[in-house]
C-alpha cells in the first residue's frame, strides 16, 4: 500500500472502556504516521483508507496549521458564495473549482508513547495538539469552490426551534451520523459541571461536539453540517437545527475576539474572479488560528507559477478552547454566513496576486441570530482609527505585498518573549487625519517650504507620485500639489543632493527596478525626476556620505536580487552606477551607522526569508565588507539603530512582522551584537523609529503595526530594556512612520501613513505621566488625615488635615497653580484621627467629620460656605474610633456616618438627623482592632454592604447591609499582616467590585477581586514600602485603567504602582515625601485635569504635594 500524508487525532481524557461501549467496535491500531493538521477539508482515496484507531489515547501532539483554503470539489468547507456587486437579481450562477498541486513528504512521524494510525475517506477536518511528534507540513489535492450568484440565502428557520438537552437536539441526526450518541455523550462526559463564560452544560457541550472528529471512515458532524450548509440544502439542513440552536446560543455568549487577519493561498491566478467590491459569503462555520507556520518554498505557494493570496480581516470570531475537544488547541470558529468586501489586490511580483478581504456586517441577514437580543456581531465597531498615527523615515513595502511575505512564513511557534513592565505614561493625543493618494506607504519630514515648520512628503504607491503637505505651523497640513516618479514607489526620502541648501527628494521604486531623484525648488516645489537603474524590486532607500568625500550617497536595498545597491554621488546630485553587494534572503530595508566604531559608516539590513540582520562594515571609500548576520525574530520588515543603554554604542531594534515582536540587539565596541531581546507588539509590525518621545534624554520605540490598524510606543529604560507597549489606534493598514516637532512645543510628534485608508494621521506629542517632585506645606502637629474638596466655591480644590498631636483640623485653600494658602485651623476632640468631608446639613455646602481617638467620638464641622466652619457638634461612637465613612444607609436621603472602633472591635452605625446631628450610634460586632471601613454595593442588591479591616488579626470582615441601617456579617478574609487600610473599585473591568487593602505589618498592598455575590477571590499580594498606612486608587497615567497609590509611613515614600487593566499591577515606583506619611488622597490641584497626589506628613508636620506631569 503506498504511504499516505494523513491526519492523526489524539484524546486528552479519559473515555469508557471497550465493553462500556454501545454499538461501536473501533478498528484495530496498525503503522507510525505523520501528522498534518489543516483548518479546511482534506480528501483521501477509499482504496488508501485502511487502518483505523481502535481506542483514543492521551497524546501530546505537536502540530502545523495550514490556513490555506484547502477544500474538495464537492465537499469543500470553506467555500465562498461571491456576490457581485452589481444587479444581484439575475445574475447567472458560475462556480468555479480550483485544483493544487500535490506535493508531498514521504518521511513518517514517530510518535511518542504508541502509535495512532487513522485516515478517512472524504471530507476531514484536522484537529490539532501540542507537544512530543516530530510533523513534516503537506499538500494533498486540494480544491477552492466558490459561486458567483445573485443574492444571498439566509440561514433561518434554527431559532425557532426550543432549547433542549444535547443528547434531545441531537436525538434527529442518529439516522445521519454514525453513532451519533456515543459522541454525544462523550462530549458531555468533557464537560465541567460549571462550564466558563456562564455557558451551561448543554450549550458548552454542544461546542465541544462540533470539535469531536468521527473515527474513520464515517464522517464528524461537522463535516456533514458544513457541507449542507455550503450547498444551502434547506431540506437536510432540517434535522440539524436543533443542534444548531444550542450550538449558536452557546457561540453568541462567548465574547468577540479583537479584530485579525487569517490567511488563504492557493496556486492559481484569481485576481480576476475577485476585483475590488466584490462581496463574498462564507456559508460554513469555520476554524481559525492566530498560531500558524505555512509552508516554504514549493511546499506551499511556491516561488514560481500563478499563486493567489488571500488576507482575510475578521471581527467576530469567537475563542472556544475553553469549549473544545482538544483542550491545547486555540482554535477561533467563524459564524456560517461570515461576509466579507474585496478591499484591494496587488500583483508585487511576477505571477504573485494578493487579494485583501475585510469582514463586514451583511446588508442582509446571512445567519438568524439564535434569540432576542443575541448578539452575532460586535456590540460597538471600532472605526478604522481613533486616534493619530506616525510615519516612519525606513520606508516601508506595500503592505499586502508584505501580507505575502509574513504568509510565506508565518510561525506555528512563536519565540520566546520576556515580560517587561507596562508604560507608565501617555505620550501622545488625538490626532487629525489628512488625504493624500491611493496606496500611501512611506513619509519624510523636511523644511521645504520655511526654515521654521516641518513639512510632509508621502509617496503614494498606486498612483505612482509624491505628496507635499506644507506645515501650517500648529501641527495641521495642507496639501500643495504631486509629482510624478517610478513604478511603484515604495519609500522616499529628503536630503540636499546638490549642494545648494535646498532640500531634495529621492524615492525607490519597486515596480520598475529604479530610484527617482527629484531636486527642490526651495518653495515646497520639485523639479522633474532623474531615474537609475538599481537592482529587482528595490524597496528601500537611505542616504548618506559613504566615501568620506562630503557627497551625499545612496544605498538601495533589491529585495528579489538579495543584494543592496551603492550609487556614490558628486556635488551635483549626479549619481555613479550601483555597485551591488550581498545581503541575506529578500532584505526589505536598509539603516546606517557606525557599529564598530571606526569613524566610518556601516550597513544593517534585516533579511525577510531567513530572519536574520546582516550587518555589513564599511571601509570608509565607498565600499562594504562581507555580511554578517544575527538571528532576529520571524519575517524581520525594518530596524532602526540608536545608543539604548548610553553606552556610546549603536544597538539595533528590528521590527519582527511575522510574530508581533521587536528585536533589541545590543551592540558590542567590536561591532558585533548581543542575543535578540523580545518584546511584544501588535499584529505585523512593519516600521520601526527610534526618538525621545517623553522627554527623558533616552530614546524609545515606535512601531507602525499593519494588521492592527495601530502604532506601539515603547519608552526605554536607558539601559538597554523596553517597557511595555502601549497602543494607538490610526488608519488602516499603516505602513509607515515618522517624527517630528510639529506644533512647536517641544514635544516630537507622529505622522503615519495609511495603506487602506488612503490617509496620514498625526499625532501630537503630550509628554509623559509621573510626577514631580514634591512641594511641602505646614499644617500643624503629626498631621494623620486629608481630604480635598471645594471648599470656598471658587473651582479650585482645596485640602483639610487632621493634626492627631494638636487636636486640630487645618484648612489649606488652593490657588489653582497647584500651591496651597494656610486659611483656618480649628480644635476638634481629643487626638482627632481621621476625617472626611460632606454635607450633614442638606445646605450643599461641604461639612468635615472627625473621629476623635482619644475621646471616643466624633465631631461635625458644618460649613459657612466661606472656607469657614461652625463649632463642632460631638457625637458618641465607641472606644478609640479610627476610621468613618459616610452613605445613606437606611434609604430615608440624609447622609449617616459608619466609624471603624479599635479600642471594642466594632463598628458603630449613626444614622441622621438631616439638621447636622446624629442618633444614637447602634454597634456591630467585627474582627480584632478594625482600623479603616469602607461600604458599597457588594452582591448586587441594591444595598450599601460595609467592610471592615481587622488590624489585630491580618483579615477583613465583610457585613451585608439588610437596608435598614443595619447590618449582617458574611465572612472574613485573611490578607496581610496589619490590614490597615482599603478601597473597593472596579480594577479588571468586570462591573464588579473589587478591594485593596494596605498591610502596614509585611509591607504590602492585597488585591481581592469580586465574584459579585458579597464573596472575593485569593488574594494577591503586591510588595510597596515600608509599614503603607493608607491606599487609594486613580488613572495616574492616563491609560484609562486604575492605578493604586499607597502612603509608606516606615520609610517616606509613596508607592505607585500602575494597573494593567485585568486586577494586576506592575512593580511600584516609590517618591520620596515627608517624615512619617499617613495618609494619601488626590485630585486636581492645578486644574490641569490630572489627578495629583496630596500626603500627609505626621513626622515633619507637613503635607505633601505631588504634581501629576503628564502633559
Amino acid at each position: 500500500m503506498p504511504v499516505r500524508n494523513i491526519p492523526a487525532y489524539t484524546e486528552q481524557t479519559l473515555i469508557p472502556l471497550n465493553n462500556e461501549l454501545t454499538d461501536y467496535q473501533r478498528p484495530v491500531s496498525s503503522k507510525n504516521m505523520r501528522v498534518q493538521t489543516m483548518l479546511t477539508a482534506n480528501m483521501l482515496d477509499d482504496d488508501e483508507a485502511n487502518n483505523f484507531r481502535r481506542h483514543f489515547r492521551k497524546k501530546n501532539v505537536r502540530v502545523q496549521t495550514d490556513l490555506s483554503a484547502l477544500t474538495l470539489a464537492d465537499e469543500e468547507i470553506n467555500g465562498f458564495r461571491d456576490v457581485s456587486s452589481k444587479d444581484r437579481k439575475n445574475a447567472p450562477v458560475q462556480t468555479v473549482a480550483i485544483t493544487e498541486n500535490i506535493v508531498s513528504n514521504r518521511d513518517d512521524i514517530q510518535i511518542d508513547r504508541g502509535d495512532v494510525s487513522f485516515t478517512e475517506d472524504d471530507t476531514i477536518k484536522d484537529r490539532k495538539d501540542s507537544a512530543n511528534v516530530t510533523e513534516q507540513q503537506i499538500l494533498t489535492t486540494t480544491a477552492i469552490n466558490y459561486e458567483i450568484e445573485g443574492g444571498i440565502s439566509p440561514i433561518l428557520g434554527y431559532a425557532d426551534e426550543p432549547i433542549l438537552p444535547l443528547a434531545d437536539a441531537c436525538t434527529p441526526l442518529t439516522d445521519l451520523l454514525h453513532n451519533c450518541l456515543f459522541y454525544v455523550q462523550l462530549a458531555l462526559s468533557e464537560t465541567p459541571e460549571q462550564p466558563p463564560d456562564q455557558l451551561t452544560v448543554d450549550e458548552s457541550a454542544a461546542i465541544r461536539l462540533y470539535t469531536i472528529e468521527w473515527d474513520a471512515p464515517y464522517r464528524s458532524l461537522y463535516s456533514m453540517l458544513n457541507f449542507h450548509l455550503k450547498n444551502n440544502d434547506k431540506e437536510k439542513l432540517v434535522p440539524y437545527f436543533k443542534y444548531i440552536k444550542l450550538l449558536v446560543t452557546g457561540l453568541v455568549k462567548l465574547p468577540c475576539i479583537p479584530p485579525l487577519t487569517v490567511w488563504r493561498g492557493v496556486t492559481k491566478n484569481l485576481s480576476a474572479e475577485f476585483p475590488p467590491g466584490t462581496k463574498v459569503t462564507w456559508w460554513a462555520f469555520s476554524s481559525c488560528t492566530t498560531e500558524m507556520t505555512v509552508l516554504e518554498n514549493n511546499m506551499y505557494l511556491g516561488n514560481q507559477g500563478d499563486r493567489t493570496l488571500f488576507s482575510v480581516e475578521v471581527m467576530n470570531g469567537r475563542t472556544i478552547k475553553a469549549h473544545s475537544h482538544f483542550v491545547t488547541e486555540d482554535e477561533i470558529l467563524l459564524f456560517s454566513g461570515t461576509h466579507m468586501v474585496v478591499q484591494s489586490q496587488l500583483n508585487p511580483a511576477p505571477e504573485l496576486y494578493i487579494i485583501h478581504l475585510k469582514q463586514i456586517i451583511p446588508e442582509e441577514i446571512t445567519l438568524e441570530p439564535p434569540f432576542e437580543g443575541a448578539h452575532i456581531y460586535p456590540k460597538t465597531q471600532r472605526h478604522w482609527y481613533h486616534k493619530k498615527r506616525f510615519a516612519i523615515p525606513i520606508c516601508s513595502v506595500t503592505i499586502l505585498f508584505i501580507g505575502a511575505i509574513i504568509v510565506g512564513v508565518l510561525l506555528a511557534t512563536r519565540t520566546k518573549i520576556n515580560p517587561i513592565a507596562v508604560v507608565c505614561d501617555v505620550p501622545f493625543g488625538v490626532g487629525t487625519t489628512y488625504v493624500t493618494g491611493l496606496g500611501p506607504v512611506s513619509a519624510v519630514l523636511g523644511y521645504f517650504s520655511n526654515s521654521k515648520e516641518l513639512d510632509v512628503i508621502v509617496v503614494n504607491q498606486n498612483d505612482n507620485d509624491v505628496i507635499v503637505l506644507f506645515a501650517n505651523g500648529n501641527g495641521s497640513f495642507t496639501n500643495k500639489g504631486t509629482y510624478k516618479v517610478g513604478n511603484i514607489p515604495f519609500c522616499v526620502i529628503s536630503a540636499d543632493f546638490n549642494n545648494d541648501n535646498k532640500r531634495d527628494l529621492a524615492t525607490a521604486n519597486f515596480g520598475d527596478d529604479t530610484i527617482s531623484v527629484l531636486f527642490s525648488n526651495a518653495d515646497g516645489t520639485f523639479q522633474a525626476p532623474m531615474n537609475y537603474t538599481v537592482g529587482t524590486l528595490p524597496n528601500s532607500l537611505i542616504s548618506a556620505d559613504f566615501n568620506n568625500d562630503t557627497k551625499l550617497d545612496l544605498v538601495v536595498s533589491n529585495f528579489f536580487d538579495n543584494t543592496i545597491s551603492v550609487l556614490l554621488g558628486n556635488e551635483y546630485g549626479i549619481f555613479d552606477t550601483p555597485v551591488t553587494y550581498a545581503a541575506g534572503d529578500n532584505p526589505t530595508s536598509v539603516i546606517s551607522a557606525d557599529f564598530n566604531n571606526d569613524n566610518k559608516l556601516d550597513l544593517a539590513v534585516p533579511n525577510y526569508n531567513n530572519n536574520t540582520v546582516s550587518v555589513l562594515f564599511g571601509n570608509g571609500n565607498g565600499s562594504f565588507q562581507s555580511p554578517m548576520s544575527y538571528t532576529v525574530g520571524k519575517i524581520p520588515y525594518s530596524l532602526v539603530s540608536s545608543d539604548f543603554n548610553n553606552d556610546n554604542i549603536s544597538d539595533l531594534a528590528v521590527a519582527n512582522s511575522g510574530e508581533g515582536t521587536i528585536s533589541v540587539l545590543i551592540g558590542n565596541v567590536n561591532g558585533s551584537f548581543q542575543s535578540s531581546i523580545y518584546y511584544p507588539v501588535e499584529y505585523f509590525p512593519f516600521s520601526v523609529i527610534a526618538a525621545d518621545f517623553n522627554n527623558d534624554n533616552n530614546p524609545d520605540l515606535v512601531v507602525a503595526n499593519r494588521e492592527s490598524n495601530s502604532v506601539s510606543v515603547l519608552l526605554g529604560n536607558r539601559n538597554g530594556t523596553f517597557q511595555t507597549a502601549i497602543r494607538y489606534m490610526v488608519g488602516a493598514l499603516p505602513s509607515s512612520v515618522t517624527s517630528g516637532n510639529f506644533d512647536n512645543d517641544t514635544n516630537l510628534d507622529l505622522a503615519v501613513t495609511n495603506y487602506d485608508s488612503n490617509t496620514v494621521s498625526v499625532l501630537l506629542g503630550m509628554g509623559n505621566g509621573s510626577f514631580q517632585s514634591p512641594i511641602n506645606y505646614g499644617v500643624g502637629t503629626n498631621p494623620f488625615s486629608i481630604i480635598s474638596t471645594d471648599f470656598n466655591y471658587d473651582k479650585i480644590l482645596d485640602i483639610a488635615v487632621t493634626n492627631y498631636g494638636q487636636s486640630t483640623v487645618r484648612v489649606l485653600l488652593g490657588d489653582g497653580q497647584g500651591a496651597f494658602i494656610a486659611q483656618g485651623i480649628y480644635t476638634v476632640g481629643n487626638s482627632p484621627s481621621f476625617a472626611l468631608a460632606a454635607d450633614f446639613n442638606n445646605d450643599n455646602k461641604s461639612d468635615v467629620a472627625v473621629t476623635n481617638s482619644g475621646e471616643s467620638t466624633v465631631s461635625v464641622l458644618l460649613s459657612n460656605g466661606n472656607g469657614t466652619f461652625q463649632v463642632p457638634i460631638i457625637c458618641e461612637a465607641g472606644q478609640n474610633p479610627s476610621s468613618l465613612i459616610s452613605f445613606d444607609f437606611n434609604n430615608d436621603t440624609k447622609l449617616d456616618l459608619a466609624v471603624t472602633n479599635s479600642g471594642d472591635n466594632t463598628v458603630s452605625v449613626l444614622l441622621a438627623n438631616g439638621n447636622g446631628s446624629f442618633r444614637v450610634a447602634f454597634t456591630i460586632g467585627v474582627g480584632f482592632t478594625p482600623s479603616s471601613i469602607i461600604s458599597s454595593d457588594f452582591n448586587n442588591d441594591k444595598i450599601l454592604d460595609l467592610i471592615v479591616t481587622n488590624e489585630g488579626q491580618a483579615s477583613i470582615s465583610v457585613l451585608l447591609g439588610i437596608g435598614n441601617g443595619n447590618f449582617e456579617t458574611l465572612t472574613t478574609y485573611i490578607v496581610g499582616i496589619y490590614p490597615k487600610s482599603l478601597i473597593s473599585v472596579d480594577f479588571n473591568y468586570d462591573k464588579i467590585l473589587d478591594l485593596a487593602v494596605a498591610n502596614r505589618g509585611d509591607h504590602t498592598v492585597s488585591v481581592l477581586l469580586g465574584i459579585g455575590n458579597g464573596y472575593f477571590h485569593t488574594p494577591i499580594r503586591y510588595r510597596v514600602g515600608n509599614l503603607p498606612f493608607s491606599v487609594i486608587s486613580s488613572d495616574f497615567n492616563n491609560d484609562t485603567k486604575l492605578d493604586l497609590a499607597v502612603a509608606n509611613s516606615g520609610d517616606n515614600t509613596v508607592s505607585v504602582l500602575l494597573g494593567n487593566g485585568n486586577g494586576t499591577f506592575l512593580t511600584r515606583m516609590d517618591y520620596a515625601v515627608g517624615t512619617t506619611p499617613l495618609s494619601v488622597i488626590f485630585g486636581d490641584v492645578d486644574n490641569d485635569k490630572k489627578p495629583d497626589l496630596i500626603v500627609t506628613n505626621s513626622g515633619s508636620g507637613d503635607v505633601s504635594v505631588l504634581r501629576n506631569r503628564c502633559k
